[in-house]
């Protein structure tokens, strides 16, 4: 009953601020163009390294494309639908995150669609081009194995985000000036999984993978796809992990969630 109370909640409130937006049709065109355009930067600077280079990291442009695109789609999705939690930090600040416990309402729904941003579709639109992009030029045997992997894939990957943005909003609790070390993590760390792992030093692969495990975002399920070995020499069936990743990661972020919220104390004002 408290999760379908809290679905409801998140679905009318972001329906709130949907009709809101649409209201100013003009305003949400340009807005979700230049959110497009500006995420769009980030897939050129990767064109331009390849116009010097044939590869990085031992991959092609199709195969960090494919990094890229679901790095980028499944973040996207995450931040349209709870990048709001970042905000908590502020509300702690100025007092406002009191007139949320007030309202018969779970406080995680009210936060999460507070301010849904639709115009934050151009990042996830943008991701969804190159992904395809990177699937019309790859040469992949698509086999059941690697078909049923990409929807998996993208769908783990979003509640695996949606996971270190609510552990990011309860660390704010403690920490009401920690928005950029939660964004350290959410930003940052879709940056870092646009590219190879390849890349990077065994011991950051490492973190990524066994302590904040956002490798099940796309590197793991990835190689399985592309047919190549991960650096850290794992089995191929922790490829088809990010499943049970993705609940491990809601969980403990649950947990951390409710002991923020046990700990907080109202400014007072």
């Amino acid at each position: 009953m408290r999760l379908g109370d809290g679905l409801r909640t998140y679905r009318l409130i972001a329906a709130m601020w949907i009709r809101s937006t649409m209201a100013y049709r003009a305003s949400f065109a340009i807005t979700t163009v230049a959110n497009f355009a500006a995420t769009a930067l980030d897939f050129v600077a990767i064109l331009l390294m390849f116009s010097r280079v044939h590869a990085l990291g031992g991959y092609s442009l199709p195969e960090v494309a494919f990094l890229y695109g679901v790095s980028s789609t499944t973040f996207g999705l995450a931040d349209l639908l709870i990048g709001s939690m970042e905000k908590l930090g502020a509300r702690v600040r100025d007092g406002t995150l009191d007139t949320l416990f007030v309202r018969p309402a779970p406080v995680l729904a009210q936060l999460a669609a507070d301010q849904f941003a639709l115009r934050r579709l151009g990042r996830t639109t943008q991701g969804v081009l190159v992904l395809g992009f990177a699937l019309a030029r790859l040469d992949i045997d698509w086999t059941p194995l690697r078909l049923l992997l990409m929807p998996v894939m993208l769908l783990s990957g979003c509640a695996i985000f949606c996971a270190v943005f609510v552990a990011g909003a309860a660390f704010q609790f403690v920490a009401q000036d920690a928005s950029e070390v939660q964004n350290a993590f959410t930003y940052g760390g879709t940056t870092l999984l646009q590219y190879p792992p390849t890349l990077f030093a065994t011991d950051l692969v490492r973190g990524v993978t066994y302590v904040l495990p956002l490798a099940f975002v796309n590197w793991l399920p990835a190689t399985y796809v592309l047919g190549r070995p991960y650096p850290l020499g794992l089995p191929h069936w922790v490829a088809f992990a990010p499943p049970l990743v993705a609940v491990g990661c809601l969980a403990l972020a649950g947990v951390a969630w409710r002991a923020g919220l046990r700990s907080y104390r109202s400014t007072g004002s």
